[in-house]
């Protein structure tokens, strides 16, 4: 019988923005013998995995494995809900000139045949004018009556199916992470980076930190930004370049505006570039990705407000972002554009991948190049998932023709010819998100041949079926903000108990 390996006994890890944070009491859950030490170091403004104030679904499930209460995180950090991402002008124009525009919902939304007018109009939900299509989720539903309620998750609600992100004010948030970290025992160190020292097996010895020595462990987490700090200084370490196919290069951020309290954010395509609305308690963030050669007074006026600051990128992924006892995570490991909230949603991921392959001391090859395999086809696909935006109809008209990933080229035409997506491996999106996403940028659809055998009264109690869903989903939701101010309240303790 083989014996267990030998566990790590310390870990450190470069950067001291959410991610790193998130990363020490991550790795002190799965070793609380370990001792992990986090490397504060500048924030990078180009940096936006750290820079972000939400992600998809998938962190709220990584929040419940780390046992970060959801509910703290609505009272202490800005939390609030989005439903779904509404794309403004990608498609082509109809008729009668209007711009085309569509949603897209997270989790398994609707067959697009489960369309009723009764969703479209329910509760003071927008029409169909100005190129909408009617829902085809129940989360749209909600979104556009401005009703939903975090269900009880022990008894069965019309409202069990619908998924959601969750936003954040990213300073709170981290400060929150701060305060659990320290609980669990994580160390923190502040400096600047002096002088790395190799191992002499393509990986590290340590990190000597200005005032503070070397800073040595068995393995080193990059949480460090765009410049990939440790992992760039490794022999082995390569990047790929995807400004072919992604082709912002900058990246303006307006000065935040007033609170707002609304269950969706929006991406619109002007012919400056895409513009970004997100929806925070603590003020409406607007960002705008410029398309090559927009002037700066012609940016000012379409960010529509003060201008925080201009960030210069460049798209691309480590090839192996595992190297020797290094592994880089978030913009260390990709750093794309803010599209579609995927930067902190790919860091995340990454991060859970680290947990399902945690090394011991001595570090196999081959699960390191698993952990590569499986790693470079998540930075891919969020490759390909930004790619398919600027694929959009009126997306090549504002920045020009881009390069397609041949996995890309692929899908599209699965879609257009037959109303499907082919399987991928560790995909960005659900297949329904990532069908959902196509149609809101305006993409044809093709017909699948269930769609063409099906017959008029299988799809109208179809229809029927989800109009029962959504009714009942809209009576059972309270508007969003009274449910916002009951959970805002503080709980009760057990002392404040009356009997």
């Amino acid at each position: 019988m083989s014996e267990a390996r030998e566990r790590l006994r310390r870990i450190a890890i470069a950067g001291g923005g959410q991610l790193g944070i998130l990363t020490a009491i991550a790795l002190r859950r799965a070793l609380p013998d370990a001792q992990v030490v986090v490397i504060g170091l500048p924030p990078d403004p180009a940096g936006f995995a750290d820079r972000a104030s939400t992600a998809l679904p998938f962190t709220n499930r990584l929040h419940d494995r780390l046992k970060i209460d959801e509910t703290q995180l609505v009272q202490r950090a800005g939390g609030s809900h989005r439903l779904v991402t509404r794309y403004f002008g990608w498609g082509d124009e109809d008729q009668v000139g209007e711009k085309q525009n569509g949603a897209m919902a997270y989790g398994a939304t609707l067959d697009p045949q489960l369309r009723t007018r009764f969703a479209q109009e329910w509760g003071g939900g927008r029409s169909a004018g100005g190129g909408a299509s009617p829902p085809g989720s129940l989360a749209e539903v909600l979104a556009d009556a401005g009703r939903f309620a975090v269900p009880p998750g022990d008894v069965s609600t019309p409202i069990d199916q619908v998924d959601y992100a969750l936003r954040w004010n990213m300073p709170a948030y981290r400060e929150m992470l701060i305060a659990m970290a320290q609980q669990l025992g994580a160390q923190h160190v502040a400096g600047t980076m002096e002088a790395l020292q190799p191992d002499g097996a393509g990986g590290l010895a340590a990190i000597a930190i200005a005032g503070q020595g070397l800073i040595e462990a068995d393995l080193f987490i990059d949480c460090s930004g765009t410049q990939a700090h440790l992992l760039s200084a490794l022999p082995e370490a390569k990047r790929q370049d995807w400004s072919a196919m992604l082709p912002v290069r900058r990246v303006l951020h307006a000065i935040p505006g007033e609170p707002m309290l609304a269950l969706e954010d929006r991406f619109s395509l002007l012919p400056e570039g895409w513009l970004c609305e997100f929806a925070g308690r603590d003020g409406l963030q607007v960002t705008l990705a410029l398309a090559d050669g927009v002037s700066e007074d012609a940016a000012l006026r379409a960010l529509g407000a003060g201008p925080a600051g201009l960030v210069q990128m460049e798209p691309g992924c480590a090839q192996l972002p595992w190297c020797g006892n290094v592994i880089a995570l978030g913009d260390a490991a990709a750093s794309f554009e803010p599209l579609g909230f995927l930067n902190l949603d790919l860091a995340h991921r990454q991060l859970a991948l680290l947990l399902e392959m945690l090394p011991g001391r001595t570090i196999e090859p081959l699960e390191r190049a698993e952990y590569n395999r499986r790693a470079l086809l998540m930075a891919q696909q969020v490759r390909d998932t930004l790619a398919v935006h600027y694929a959009s109809p009126r997306a090549r008209q504002v920045f020009g023709a881009c390069e397609l990933p041949p996995s890309l080229e692929a899908a599209l035409d699965q879609f257009a010819r037959r109303g499907r997506l082919p399987f991928r491996d560790e995909p960005a999106l659900l297949v329904q998100e990532y069908m959902a996403l196509l149609r809101a940028l305006g993409f044809a659809e093709g017909t699948t041949p269930q769609s063409r055998s099906a017959d008029q009264r299988s799809v109208e109690a179809s229809r029927q079926a989800f109009a029962a869903q959504a009714r009942a989903a809209l009576e059972f939701t309270p508007p969003y903000q009274q449910f916002m101010q009951q959970a805002l309240q503080p709980q009760p303790v057990a002392s404040d108990l009356q009997y």
